[in-house]
C-alpha cells in the first residue's frame, strides 16, 4: 500500500515538473518571437519596406548602424529562417569565431554561423510558437 502511494506521488511531482518545463518552454518562445518582431518593425520602419528580411537585411549592410544592432539583425534573420538571406549572411561570414565577442565591436561570428544553419533550414525548435 505505502509502495502505490509513493508511486503515485511521483507520477504527479512528474507531471507537475513536465508541466513547469512546457509553460517556461512556451514562454521563452513567445519572448524570443516578440524580440524577432521587434527587431523587424525597428527595420521596416527605419528602411521604409514592408517585408522583415529585407529591412533586416538592409540594417546588417548598413554600416552607418552600430554593430550592436546589426548584430541583433542577424540574430532575427536567423529567427525568421528565410534563405534569401543567405547570401548576405555569408558574405559577413568568415569562419573565424573566437571565444569571445563583444556584441558593440564586431560582427559576430557565431551569431552568423547561427543564423546560416537556420537560414539553410536548420532546426529551430521555438519558431513554431510564434512564426506562422
Amino acid at each position: 500500500m505505502k509502495i502505490k502511494g509513493t508511486k503515485q506521488k511521483l507520477a504527479y511531482l512528474f507531471a507537475i515538473g513536465i508541466s513547469v518545463f512546457l509553460l517556461f518552454f512556451f514562454v521563452t518562445c513567445v519572448w524570443i518571437g516578440y524580440d524577432a518582431k521587434k527587431i523587424c518593425q525597428e527595420a521596416k520602419w527605419e528602411y521604409k519596406k514592408t517585408d522583415c528580411v529585407e529591412a533586416l537585411i538592409d540594417t546588417l549592410d548598413d554600416e552607418n548602424q552600430g554593430y550592436r544592432t546589426r548584430n541583433h539583425a542577424i540574430w532575427a534573420l536567423g529567427q525568421f529562417g528565410d534563405s534569401r538571406a543567405l547570401p548576405v549572411l555569408e558574405k559577413y561570414y568568415t569562419g573565424d569565431i573566437p571565444d569571445r565577442e563583444p556584441l558593440d565591436d564586431v560582427i559576430s561570428q557565431y551569431e552568423l554561423k547561427k543564423a546560416i544553419n537556420l537560414a539553410n533550414g536548420g532546426l529551430n525548435i521555438s519558431s513554431w510558437v510564434w512564426r506562422y
